[in-house]
């Protein structure tokens, strides 16, 4: 990460944790973006005594909420969420997403689902016209299924990529004991259609396409500056 990134997801993070306010229950994301936004909610809680708590989409934004003194909760304790921030690998236009660079697109999508507002942390890097040039889409797979759905996504016109650990021998497991395919498309027009077919398919826990889901998005300009974007 650059300085210059550095300094636009720090701005995000700064901007989004002071549209929070005490009594709020919260969607925590994961990720580097959404770390500093956890970084600067943690802030407010130590310096201003704000109270909150929060609903994490990792056992890391888990652990790094907990670090910050941030209360956590669950959904069964709290399904209903005022606001849920996290970040994203591409957003175009009409605030569809590509989420899931960190393997938690499924507790993510969950999370964001329950929330009134959710709210995306971005540099302007990941603003595109037409998601799937540059990213590739992740799939949660069942093992098992791991062949078929390869084989579905290559009818839709990708190149899948079962996921491998970096640091470890085998592929990634999410935290759901999952495995993570990889699919790099040239640019997906219809991710409409991406989204049924997959969600249709067995095997297949969820993906990283986000639609109709973000209410806002927040974009972190390199002069530190951040660009308010919001739906409708």
């Amino acid at each position: 990460m650059s300085d210059l990134q550095a300094a636009a997801k720090r701005a995000v993070g700064k901007h989004v944790a002071s549209l929070v306010s005490s009594g709020m229950t919260l969607g925590i994301g994961t990720g580097s973006t959404a770390a500093m936004a956890i970084e600067a909610l943690g802030a407010r809680v130590r310096d201003e005594g704000l109270d909150v708590c929060g609903v994490a989409t990792s056992f890391a934004a888990e652990r790094m909420a907990r670090e910050h003194g941030i209360r956590l909760t669950t959904l069964d304790q709290s399904p209903k969420l005022d606001l849920a921030f996290d970040g994203a690998d591409e957003v175009d236009p009409d605030f569809t997403l590509i989420k899931g660079r960190g393997a938690a697109q499924t507790r993510e999508k969950i999370v964001a689902a329950q929330a009134s507002q959710f709210v995306v942390l971005v540099d302007e890097s990941k603003m595109v016209d037409q998601l799937g040039f540059r990213m590739p889409l992740p799939i949660e797979v069942v093992p098992m299924a791991v062949t078929p759905v390869m084989n579905v996504l290559k009818a839709l016109g990708a190149v899948p990529d079962l996921r491998m650990g970096m640091k470890k021998d085998g592929p990634v497991v999410s935290d759901q004991g999952m495995w993570i395919v990889d699919a790099m498309f040239d640019g997906i027009s219809n991710p409409e259609h991406v989204n049924r077919v997959l969600l249709m398919t067995p095997g297949v826990v969820d993906h990283g396409l986000f639609l109709d889901m973000a209410t806002m998005v927040l974009v972190g300009r390199s002069d530190g500056h951040v660009q308010v974007l919001e739906k409708g």
